[in-house]
């Protein structure tokens, strides 16, 4: 695995699965929609972590400056 993911890319990633957990713990998202979020920010967060996306690779993007 080739980091294909920059800076730039990953806080976006982080903030948006911070916010996602925030309104989750604040009871502004709730049930089948918050299982939804909760997985793409979980998601986002390990990518970010391991500044790795499956999906830049299949789509032959890469924001990672060389």
């Amino acid at each position: 695995m080739k980091n294909n993911m920059g800076s730039t890319d990953k806080l976006v990633r982080v903030l948006i699965a911070a916010v996602i957990a925030i309104l989750y713990y604040t009871g502004v998202i709730e049930g089948t929609l918050a299982i939804v979020l909760l997985s793409f920010a979980i998601i986002f967060a390990v990518t970010s972590l391991v500044s790795f996306c499956p999906l830049y690779t299949i789509f032959g993007m890469n924001t990672c400056k060389k």
